[in-house]
């Protein structure tokens, strides 16, 4: 394989990095209204992502003290979106894991940005450009795996 010009990949990568901050703000704006932090959304998001967990190995994947998550954890826990059980393995140990209703919250901001991503996809580009588009994810996705 042929490496590509550094330099231009150098104007892509910041192309691609503005543009990137502008859809996702587009994004974050189709599901506002949210009070939840950053913090908060982001551990919820990894909860999601990884499973139920302990706030220990929370704090450790987030980069945060331990009493920072459970000031956040605990902001969750009273907004109804994390809640806490038993480890079967440790009973001193509590495992966090997401509510019924951040499930819900999760499910309808997807449907949300989704539905205007397909909504700006079909009034703004054409058939050929949507295919172009395709192509283009297969691209981002190889590269978020590198």
């Amino acid at each position: 394989m042929v490496e590509a010009d550094p330099a231009r990949a150098a104007t892509v990568a910041h192309e691609l990095r503005v543009t990137l901050g502008q859809v996702l703000r587009r994004l974050r704006a189709q599901t506002e209204g949210s009070d939840l932090t950053k913090s908060q959304s982001s551990v919820l998001g990894r909860l999601e992502r990884d499973g139920p967990t302990t706030a220990t190995a929370l704090a450790r994947a987030e980069g945060v003290r331990q009493q920072s998550m459970a000031a956040i954890v605990a902001a969750l826990v009273d907004a109804g979106l994390v809640a806490g059980s038993a480890d079967p393995s440790d009973g001193r140990k509590t495992i966090l894991g997401l509510t019924d209703e951040a499930r819900e919250q999760f499910r309808t901001g997807r449907l949300a940005k989704e539905d205007w991503l397909t909504t700006a996809i079909t009034a703004t580009l054409s058939p050929a450009e949507l295919e172009q588009l395709a192509a283009s994810v297969k691209l981002l996705r190889r590269l978020a795996g590198s």
